[in-house]
């Protein structure tokens, strides 16, 4: 490349022209003061910190907040005193399902535990179902099954201890009314509650209808296969057998001692094997 072909330039002229003012006076050439902007940068940076710690704080309060409203707060906490509870009867005892649910009381209702109050409840002698229910924004609503005694136990003394369709003993009641409940003859309680026959005559017992146990008025227990009621102050014997088919059982009863046709003047019934009841 010819160096004579390259353009000239005047860097004087331009470094004139570059430095004049608007009258044509030479001016100042602009300086950047670099210290100022290095702390007009940092404030900048510590305003945003600042900026941003406060709304991590604020929100760090709001959830705070917002969790002790629904969880500590007595907004939502379950009082005792709004703990409902239906379904109870002279044998299994309001205070009893009422002292179960109340060792929720004081918590959050977000933090109650239904399915363990249930499963308690479940467990008193004498329910049979129980549901617990959520009240909002203080209360709960308890709903039990209770059932009558499946059988009476009676020992030599006299005696009578309720228990229910799993042999437990139900809650003890003074001067309740023992009518239409079968008694089953022990010697002991607690031992009779152990043996297989006492257990299979309970278990059968209480498969029958409430009508039908209130004509039981004698039960007879000597094996667990050989359960034995008679009915209708002993003018019908129902030989049971154990306690299996029981449905299938009480069907084929209730069809021979309800039918005159079939029953005619017999007085026994046998229906250890339902196939072939026998009648006597």
């Amino acid at each position: 490349m010819d160096a004579r072909t390259l353009r000239s330039e005047d860097f004087v002229t331009k470094t004139l022209k570059e430095t004049t003012g608007p009258l044509g006076v030479a001016a100042r050439p602009k300086v950047v003061d670099f210290n100022e902007r290095v702390k007009e940068r940092r404030h900048a940076t510590i305003l945003m910190a600042i900026k941003r710690v406060t709304i991590l704080v604020v929100s760090i309060a709001a959830v705070v907040g917002v969790v002790w409203a629904l969880f500590f707060s007595p907004m939502l906490m379950l009082n005792a005193d709004q703990i409902t509870v239906s379904g109870a009867n002279e044998w299994v005892s309001s205070s009893k399902v009422e002292s179960i649910a109340s060792t929720q009381a004081g918590k959050s209702l977000l933090l109650v535990s239904t399915h363990d109050v249930e499963t308690q409840l479940a467990g008193i002698p004498g329910v049979s179902k129980a549901t617990a229910t959520k009240q909002y924004p203080n209360g709960m609503q308890v709903q039990i099954s209770a059932q009558e005694p499946a059988a009476m136990l009676k020992t030599p003394d006299g005696s009578l201890t309720a228990v229910d369709g799993k042999g437990r003993i139900l809650n003890s009641v003074k001067n309740a009314s023992t009518a239409g409940i079968p008694v089953i003859e022990v010697d002991d309680v607690a031992k009779g509650l152990k043996s297989r026959s006492v257990v299979t005559a309970i278990k059968v017992l209480d498969s029958l209808s409430t009508a039908m146990r209130a004509r039981v008025n004698k039960v007879t227990a000597q094996t667990q296969d050989s359960i034995t009621t008679e009915l209708d102050n002993g003018n019908y014997t129902i030989i049971w057998g154990d306690a299996s088919q029981m449905k299938f059982k009480k069907a084929v009863v209730d069809k021979i001692i309800n039918d005159p046709n079939v029953i005619g003047d017999k007085h026994s019934v046998d229906v250890s094997a339902p196939l072939r009841p026998i009648i006597k």
